[in-house]
């Protein structure tokens, strides 16, 4: 029996949330870092990747124990997809990601005193844009599944640096999460997002994790 199961589901639930909260609020320091990199891009998103990903393994090392740490609707559905997760939480474990993300993006704004929601203007469209999505989205899951089958112990790790890694590599900088996906579509920041363009990554989004998933269940099978 692993630890998740002997937690009970009502104690997994707050775990995601507040994990999820507390990320979103990491992702906040986007706003610290435009105010602080005196009109320089790179030096705002450099900090706000930093933040990010050192946030990632503080988090999943924190939650992970307790719900999975997933804090992501995709690494859910993935999760359920080969037996981690009961399908009947799936749609509770979902809820309570966007909850959570939307009250991090809230907290981001009452810390720097900012209307608590706002829509973003941030234009992120265009294949381009959506591609990056994605291959960002594929290689989180990659790197869990990958993981998970030899050294689960050092997925709060992975996963940290896989993400600070995307922020660069990909054009969209690597959002790779449906519910930071919905959340940032209500902060006219540095890290927001258009609502317009936020259907696109989600779809983006859950096509790759499904690919990574279904990739591994062939490269790796649990039975091996």
């Amino acid at each position: 029996m692993t630890g998740r199961e002997r937690t009970s589901l009502g104690r997994r639930l707050v775990a995601e949330a507040v994990g999820t909260a507390l990320l979103l609020a990491a992702v906040g320091s986007g706003i610290m870092g435009e105010r602080l990199a005196g009109g320089s891009v790179a030096v705002a998103l450099l900090a706000n990747t930093l933040a990010t990903g050192a946030a990632l393994v503080a988090l999943i090392l924190a939650f992970g124990p307790i719900s999975g740490g997933h804090f992501n609707p995709a690494v859910t559905l993935a999760d359920a997809s080969q037996g981690g997760l009961a399908w009947g939480e799936v749609p509770l474990y979902i809820s309570v990601q966007i909850a959570g993300a939307f009250a991090g993006v809230a907290a981001a704004h009452a810390m720097f005193e900012t209307p608590l929601f706002f829509a973003s203007r941030h234009v992120r469209s265009g294949p381009a844009q959506v591609f990056s999505e994605f291959v960002a989205t594929f290689g989180l899951l990659a790197v869990i599944w990958g993981c998970a089958r030899v050294r689960a112990d050092a997925i709060p790790f992975a996963v940290a640096a896989y993400i600070t890694a995307a922020y660069w590599f990909t054009a969209s900088t690597s959002f790779a999460n449906p519910a930071v996906t919905l959340a940032r579509s209500a902060t006219d920041t540095f890290a927001g997002i258009r609502p317009a363009d936020a259907p696109a990554f989600i779809v983006a989004q859950l096509l790759g994790a499904g690919s990574a998933t279904a990739l591994f269940g062939w490269l790796a099978p649990r039975s091996a």
